[in-house]
């Protein structure tokens, strides 16, 4: 039986040659944005996959009910007396089941279903007493209708968005087959005695992250296919792993990090309004977050992000209900439960100030390489020959030598040479009006080494630097020489 490949026309992959852009920007930001553009994407898909699903369920709840309100009122018991009763018993004794969402204010079935039927009694009411109960059935007629016309209508873009999300296979979607591998089971949440939360003493918990890439396969050559890497504590944090390991904060998470300290009530809301805060890696990229704010003297906020990651780490580790668990100690104000998650953060917060610093004194101990401009023999000058301005337009060639020169051509090298001057930088033009060469090197050596290199290139072609004899050895921090000859 011939095997069908099909469905490799839906994988949606990308190689990093795949993307160009502008040559002043890096390549890796640019991959970088894409991920991200991609995976918010993707994100956006899936919430609004879900809105509609919970739309549909909810309109599948209230839609028999209101068939069953207008079959009751057509018949021979119902009437206008059965509405006026209805309604009353809503307002008064309404029932607290709602949609299983976690949207603040949700408002309850019976509450929807009060609202609807107080709209068809405002546009009744003013109708003469003979030709409302008419008006009510219409009214609910209407809505009923409505109810079922938007259904489909979410149901045809519940459907638009199922296919195309199918479209692309994606990490999610791969599994390896034909290999057996085991996998430990998570270990159960710690348990709950007698209604009490035991808040953990310790944040060390195995997390893995999932990293979207554009080519999982192409990250690592001898990395694993499912694309995870181990979760990241607080010393073990390094630049480079970040850029290439971690994920980024998320538009969600970012607002998360910048909530006040300590304020459990405002943190519980906000992830009820926005649950995809609580997902494997969220925690990582806090403490990522956290580690770059401090690098940068933003203290407060590296605070709040080792806050807001070990809040997290502490509602997983508290199990399935662990977000409900956690903030109903911390928000009832459990001395023995506050105690230990404040000892933790500043713990936790302390511990990466201080590898902050250690990072900091490692980065400024590595010597800068540099361009640095020294005579090939000792005995020999260089000297930098400055112009003062374009050619003048009546230039002439007086003095010996200067009779076979064509005075076109030498005003196209001064304008040149004059031109060269004027692109450089206004420290390294004040240098080389000075005209010693540690000024110069002093420049030199601030600038980077590419660009130090077209410098050098520039001085020799114009003419602007020259000397006795020999040549000129580039010094760089590793003392590598490079010689220029310039004649």
């Amino acid at each position: 039986m011939p095997l069908n490949y099909s469905k490799w026309d839906q994988l949606e992959l990308s190689d990093d040659s795949d993307i160009e852009g502008h040559p002043n920007v890096d390549k890796r930001s640019l991959i970088r944005w894409k991920q991200r553009d991609i995976h918010e994407k993707r994100e956006t898909r899936k919430l609004k996959i879900s809105a509609l699903g919970a739309e549909i369920a909810c309109n599948g709840v209230l839609s028999p009910r209101l068939h069953s309100i207008r079959a009751t009122l057509g018949s021979a018991d119902g009437g206008l007396k059965y509405f006026q009763q209805l309604v009353e018993k809503l307002q008064t004794q309404p029932s607290p089941e709602a949609p299983p969402t976690n949207a603040k204010d949700q408002p309850t079935y019976d509450a929807m279903i009060l609202s609807l039927l107080l709209q068809v009694w405002d546009s009744a009411k003013s109708l003469p007493a003979d030709e409302r109960e008419a008006a009510v059935l219409s009214g609910l007629d209407k809505h009923i209708k409505q109810l079922a016309d938007h259904t489909k209508k979410l149901e045809k873009d519940l459907d638009v968005e199922e296919n195309e999300q199918k479209k692309h296979i994606t990490s999610e979607d791969i599994h390896e087959g034909f290999e057996s591998k085991y996998t430990p089971a998570k270990p159960p949440p710690p348990p709950v005695k007698n209604a009490k939360v035991d808040v953990p003493t310790t944040t060390k918990t195995t997390k893995t992250t999932e990293i979207e890439v554009l080519n999982p396969a192409a990250s690592s050559s001898n990395a694993p296919s499912s694309s995870v890497a181990p979760k990241h504590s607080p010393d073990s944090v390094d630049e480079d792993e970040v850029e290439e390991e971690l994920p980024e904060l998320t538009p969600s998470l970012e607002q998360f990090s910048r909530l006040p300290l300590w304020d459990y009530t405002q943190s519980f809301h906000f992830i009820q309004a926005h649950r995809e805060v609580v997902v494997p890696g969220a925690s990582d990229a806090l403490l990522v977050a956290a580690f770059r704010a401090e690098s940068k003297g933003q203290f407060k906020y590296a605070e709040k992000c080792v806050h807001q990651s070990l809040l997290l780490q502490y509602c997983d580790k508290l199990g399935k209900d662990g977000v409900r668990l956690f903030f109903q100690k911390m928000i009832s104000g459990d001395q023995r439960a506050v105690s230990v998650f404040v000892k933790d953060v500043e713990g936790t917060y302390s511990h990466l100030k201080t590898r902050a610093k250690a990072a900091a004194v490692e980065t400024s101990d590595v010597q800068k390489e540099q361009i640095q401009l020294v005579p090939e023999n000792p005995s020999a000058t260089i000297s930098f020959n400055v112009p003062d301005g374009p050619p003048p337009e009546d230039l002439r060639l007086e003095g010996p030598g200067t009779e076979d020169l064509d005075v076109e051509e030498v005003r196209k090298a001064l304008q040149m040479r004059w031109e060269v001057f004027e692109s450089f930088p206004e420290d390294l033009k004040a240098a080389l009006k000075i005209g010693t060469l540690d000024e110069v090197n002093k420049v030199l050596g601030n600038m980077d080494v590419s660009i130090a290199e077209d410098v050098v290139e520039k001085l020799d072609m114009a003419g602007i630097m020259s000397f006795v004899s020999g040549g000129v050895r580039d010094e760089t921090g590793d003392n590598k020489e490079d010689e220029e000859n310039v004649e």
